[in-house]
């Protein structure tokens, strides 16, 4: 059993959080092992990843590889798909509305994983130990994780990237509210008959949304979330019944259908930690946050939590865990993750609700985003970037009126 004394930072988990978390370390000076087996090569679902998440991607070294096999999101949409009394106008983002050339790519998984996995086995500063955390040691100078191989590890910083049940999240006393929700998720890619033009559309339906996203030339991928037991009769269908369902369900929109191999079901869930870092351990990506697949908002979330992780450890170098490290991280981090599950976990409450003011709240809120251009474009910067939308309107007030001077005569 051998012990490394001169690990700074580990992170566990190696899903795509968990591999980026390593590099962005590694990219700032510190030594790092990532411990975890290589992640599953049968993902089937897809991940769109706005702009500045792409940013990050693009300091890492591996987003020129990863966009070979994407697709840019230029308009997204949202259509109210519901049989109920109040129904709300369709709503159209356009990214040249806010002077981005798009909101971001859409990536497959298996894709992003792979190209994610490469860079990681060739950076000089990253360890890879190819095995789980069997046990870990949380102490006042550092962490202590055994590994199922034997092997121990000594770090002071540890990095909870090890999913919804993390284990490291566990270890460290910090308590999450979890909630099963009555929703799965079919997830699986079509080919279809007309262009998509880069537009992706999320129907909203009394089971949750209907998620179609670009893929490139006219392929797309599709995030379905209905009730489990309609899940699982879905994923029995053949491949010509279900690809007939999925183009009555997006109205013919993209023309003939026709189902791609691979369908999978997710069941859905929500969690939300107490707290976001404790006892020299820092949760991000799902050890921080699960929400339902709506806006885009998951991984996107997780690159946050890593950029914010790494620029907090960047200050406090000497001792990344220290517990004023921590507390700094878990304060900076609260208002995005707070705001982020609470707007996308009330929504989706609204759509499996028959109450009638849950129906008039949304259909409101769609009502001005799709009515009113400077919500629009409040909405879109804010989706993008977390305070540019109130950055753009502080400008806005600030700047003079046409006619109005600029300097005091």
């Amino acid at each position: 059993m051998s012990v490394d004394n001169h690990t700074r930072i580990l992170v566990a988990g190696t899903g795509p959080v968990g591999m980026i978390s390593a590099l962005a370390f590694a990219g700032a000076g510190f030594d790092v092992v990532l411990a975890g087996p290589p992640a599953r090569a049968d993902d089937g679902r897809t991940t769109a990843l706005m702009v500045p998440a792409l940013k990050v991607l693009d300091r890492l070294g591996v987003l020129a590889e990863l966009s070979k096999g994407a697709a840019p999101l230029k308009v997204m949409r949202i259509i109210d798909g519901t049989a109920r009394l109040i129904r709300s106008p369709m709503v159209t983002f356009r990214a040249g509305e806010i002077g981005e050339e798009h909101f971001g790519f859409n990536f497959q998984n298996r894709v992003l994983n792979a190209v994610l996995e490469n860079a990681v086995t060739e950076h000089a500063g990253i360890a890879w130990r190819r095995t789980l955390v069997e046990s870990w040691k949380l102490g006042e100078g550092g962490v202590v994780a055994t590994l199922s191989d034997g092997e121990t590890v000594e770090a002071r910083l540890a990095v909870a990237a090890d999913g919804r049940n993390s284990p490291a999240r566990q270890a460290a006393g910090i308590s999450a509210t979890s909630r099963t929700l009555p929703q799965a998720a079919l997830v699986l890619n079509f080919a279809h008959g007309r262009d998509h033009a880069f537009t992706s559309t999320e129907f909203h339906t009394e089971t949750g949304p209907f998620t179609q996203v670009p893929l490139p030339g006219r392929r797309s991928s599709l995030v379905w979330v209905v009730r489990p037991e309609t899940a699982r009769q879905l994923a029995e269908l053949d491949d010509a019944a279900l690809s007939l369902r999925v183009e009555q369900q997006m109205q013919s929109m993209l023309g003939r259908v026709t189902v791609e191999g691979g369908r999978q079901i997710y069941p859905l869930s929500t969690s939300l930690p107490l707290r976001f870092a404790g006892k020299r351990v820092a949760l991000v990506g799902e050890a921080a946050h699960v929400f339902p697949p709506i806006g885009a908002q998951g991984l996107n979330l997780g690159i946050r939590d890593v950029e914010q992780l790494v620029a907090m450890a960047s200050k406090h170098a000497d001792d990344p865990g220290a517990a004023a490290a921590l507390a700094a991280y878990d304060s900076a981090r609260r208002p995005d993750i707070l705001a982020r599950t609470g707007a996308v976990n009330l929504l989706n409450m609204s759509l499996l609700s028959d109450m009638l003011p849950a129906q008039l709240a949304r259909g409101l809120g769609l009502n001005l985003l799709g009515g009113l251009s400077p919500v629009r474009a409040f909405f879109m910067r804010e989706g993008l970037r977390p305070g540019s939308g109130f950055a753009a309107l502080a400008s806005s007030l600030r700047a003079p009126r046409r006619g109005s001077p600029t300097t005091a005569e």
